[in-house]
């Protein structure tokens, strides 16, 4: 089973990397977390070049059944969240 790269794997990892210390490199990665959530809010896009583009976009209400009751019921409109690979990072990821 594939083990998930956590924030705290991120934390040591550049901890191990830098001479900074563990508090610093854990400051730095939640700062860079709000930057990146608060560009998401409020232009719903966020590009890594060379990584790839977060997007949220407005999702309409819709019909859905409730799997239990069978019965049918309205879900209220959303944002949702997606991820689109860049060109070069899918070529490496597929050569």
């Amino acid at each position: 089973m594939k083990k998930t790269l956590t924030k705290a794997d991120i934390v040591e990892a550049i901890y191990e990397e830098t001479d900074k210390n563990r508090v610093d490199v854990k400051n730095v990665m939640e700062k860079l977390l709000d930057i990146m959530k608060t560009a998401i809010k409020k232009d719903r896009a966020l590009l890594i070049s060379g990584f790839g583009k977060f997007e949220c976009y407005d999702k309409a209400s819709r019909k859905g059944r409730n799997p239990q009751t069978d019965e049918t019921i309205t879900l209220p409109p959303r944002k949702v969240m997606v991820f689109r690979l860049s060109r070069k990072f899918r070529s490496e990821l597929n050569p």
